[in-house]
């Protein structure tokens, strides 16, 4: 089929892209490669901080910026914290592969639940002191304290961990909490269904810490007078959200059998810049990426492509559905299939994106595991006209305007290019008339990984599909992230007006009517106050326990995992709380936790979200979701708890072909990352994963 040639948007040179990626599985192997251009000579570089003499400097995102090195406190830490200067147990090496680090090995249990990690005896912090289990103990339940509301357990192994989370909310003692210290070599982590945790820990959560240097500087251990790590790096000077200044840890030995560092003697993270192309140039960087197509044509005709290098980015740029509340013809799946088969990608990838990145009609890049389970809808605008005209719409006749929410170029250079990109095509080929709204970061996020939100007009967000670190669960590349709450895809306008006050007030108003209102704080200091929600937690609980017995057998046992509470001994647990307060504002602390395990609030969340454990909630849920919705429920289930990459595939391949074939989520292109590399560096490594920009800097060397 041929296809029409765009105009040639103009995006200005600017900042980092804001989306990253996924490598793949850690039995792969990624290469970075040169990316050549006939006819362009190599330009002699400027000199830059480093000049060959050891010493590195690059970027790291900004914002958010990096405001602390608390490896608990969730922002670009990852890409400090994550086996640069603090090591955990497991982590990547320059492939992206998993490897252990800390850890010398691992065994399991037969029913998949309880891994046993065997320690290296020879590791040592930076002070000399040894890293031991306890020091990882230490770590996660310093983040699981009920006392510690920031933490960032989704963050980290502790999301899986079993009751870790019931320990966090104040529902169970530590001792029920599935970590424990066998010796000081050897700890065991139970989780709370049969899963895969070797990716997570790798992550910045799930890093130890040295008890005897945090519990004297609790607040600032990680400031360079006080720091003490067990990476390849530490810390000599550290300006929050300004450069940090890394040197070698003389006592790092490093994984026998593993390149665990390269030979940086200096390594200066300066914060992103929105001219990194010309920064690089200037000589201010050592290694930049390229944010945007006109960088990339600017680089190849300037002498730099010897510098050039391109990286594996495993995102997906798609459109998603905005699961607006307001009813329109786009509920119809018809008229979704009809857009999804009427989008021409290769001019969007060649003229917008100058071929940063590579046409997808499914949520898959080369070589990805799931690639062969998954069929999304092929481009064929004269079928998307017979959808259309079969919908009742021919040529978009009758159609409301679609609204296309992009964020803003700050967030993402390429979101309203796209979106003008994707405009012109509907409307030439099918009629639709758009209207592209701009989104800044805070409500950009909240409509792309939250619940309904209110104003928003039927449509699409141009959205970015990533994942966040390997594991098996992410082979959907975040394809099902309308599943996760109630009122996303698969919902009739009617129920999403139902559930529109759950994500956008702090306590849902009908609740807070049924129940009491939790922001007063001489609510539930009085039994009396208690009886609205013990009388709805036998109700609900009944309703969610016929609802798993119907379910498959493997489904129920990751519904109720075989030695974790049930929901009436969780509510127990939290009335015995109250009834061993002392003092009236105690009790009201455990009137709020209870409320919170009862109805819906976002008060604790972010508004878009809400607590989906909520007994009401889920109540709720399993009485009106559709078939389908269950299945997804199921699929997304079984995804997320395989044990393998490839168990994982067919279940996500399943999972997102539903979704692709009746067109709530769109598939447009994969990207690719871009970067320069001055030529006495070696060992840049762009992050594939969410976060983008780079990390694992402990590999940088220079000649």
């Amino acid at each position: 089929m041929a296809k029409r040639k765009l105009r040639k948007w103009h995006v200005p040179v600017a900042v980092l892209v804001a989306s990253g990626g996924l490598v793949g599985c850690a039995t792969s192997t990624q290469n970075h490669s040169t990316a050549s251009n006939s006819g362009a000579a190599s330009a002699v570089p400027v000199r830059a901080a480093g000049s060959g003499h050891g010493t590195v400097t690059i970027t790291y995102p900004s914002p958010p910026g990096i405001s602390s090195l608390d490896p608990s406190q969730w922002a670009a830490q990852i890409l400090v914290d994550q086996g640069t200067i603090l090591e955990g147990l497991y982590g990547y090496n320059q492939q992206n592969q998993i490897v252990p680090k800390i850890a010398s090995g691992y065994s399991l249990s037969k029913d998949g639940l309880t891994w046993t990690i065997y320690l290296r005896h020879d590791a040592r912090w930076s002070n000399g002191d040894p890293v031991t289990a306890q020091d990882f103990y230490y770590a996660w339940m310093r983040q699981l304290n009920p006392a510690n509301s920031q933490a960032q357990l989704w963050a980290s192994v502790l999301n899986n961990v079993k009751n870790a989370y019931q320990y966090h909310s104040g529902a169970v003692p530590a001792s029920q909490v599935g970590i424990k210290v066998v010796n000081n070599y050897e700890l065991q982590i139970t989780t709370t269904t049969p899963h895969y945790i070797l990716g997570e820990l790798a992550v910045s959560a799930s890093m130890p810490l040295d008890p005897k240097v945090v519990n004297a500087h609790p607040t600032n251990w990680y400031l360079p007078q006080y720091f003490v790590g067990d990476g390849p790096y530490i810390v000599k000077s550290f300006t929050p959200n300004g450069t940090i200044t890394l040197v070698p840890n003389p006592k790092y030995v490093g994984h026998p059998g593993e390149v665990n560092r390269g030979n940086a003697k200096v390594i200066n993270l300066v914060p992103g810049t929105t001219v990194a192309v010309e920064d690089y140039m200037a000589g201010k960087l050592d290694v930049a990426l390229v944010g945007s197509p006109s960088d990339l044509q600017y680089i190849k005709t300037h002498n730099l492509n010897s510098q050039l290098h391109v990286a594996p980015d495993y995102s997906i740029e798609y459109l998603e559905w905005d699961h607006s509340a307001v009813p329109s013809p786009y509920y119809n799946t018809k008229v979704r299939q009809a857009i999804a088969m009427a989008i021409e990608r290769q001019p969007i990838v060649q003229d917008v994106l100058d071929g940063m990145g590579g046409v997808t009609n499914t949520f898959s890049t080369p070589g990805w595991p799931a690639a062969k389970y998954e069929k999304g809808l092929p481009e064929n605008i004269a079928e998307a006209k017979k959808l259309l005209a079969e919908a009742g719409y021919p040529n978009g006749k009758g159609l409301p305007v679609l609204y296309l929410y992009a964020p803003v170029p700050d967030v993402n250079q390429q979101g309203v290019p796209v979106a003008e990109a994707i405009s012109q095509e509907l409307q030439q080929n099918l009629g639709i008339q758009t209207k592209i709204v701009q989104e800044n970061q805070t409500d950009y996020s909240a409509l792309v990984w939250e619940g309904p939100l209110k104003g928003i007009q039927p449509g699409f967000v141009v959205a970015a599909g990533a994942v966040n670190w390997f594991e098996p669960a992410n082979m959907d590349i975040q394809a099902s992230q309308g599943i996760y709450f109630p009122g996303d895809y698969g919902w009739t306008p009617q129920q999403v007006q139902h559930v529109l006050p759950w994500y956008n007030t702090p306590y849902d108003p009908a609740s807070v009517a049924k129940y009491g209102n939790p922001q007063d704080p001489n609510t539930g200091v009085s039994w009396n106050d208690w009886i609205p929600l013990q009388k709805e937690v036998q109700k609900d609980i009944a309703i969610i326990t016929k609802w798993t017995k119907a379910q498959p057998a493997q489904w129920q046992a990751i519904l109720s995992p075989p030695g974790t509470p049930s929901l009436q001994q969780q509510w127990n647990q939290i009335v015995q709380q109250w009834k061993s307060a002392k003092t009236a504002s105690a009790k009201h602390a455990a009137f709020v936790l209870a409320w919170e395990f009862v109805a819906p609030e976002s008060a604790t969340t972010t508004l878009g979200g809400t607590n989906t454990g909520a007994l009401d909630v889920q109540a709720w849920w399993d009485t009106n979701e559709s078939e389908q919705e269950r299945e997804w429920r199921m699929w997304q289930a079984y995804e997320q708890n395989s044990m393998t990459s490839s168990q994982a595939a067919v279940w996500a391949g399943k999972l997102v072909t539903s979704l692709e074939q009746q067109a709530w989520v769109i598939p447009l292109y994969y990207n690719e990352t871009f970067y320069l590399e001055k030529p006495w560096v070696t060992g840049a490594q762009p992050n594939p994963w969410a976060w983008g920009n780079f990390y694992q800097f402990q590999y940088l060397s220079t000649k």
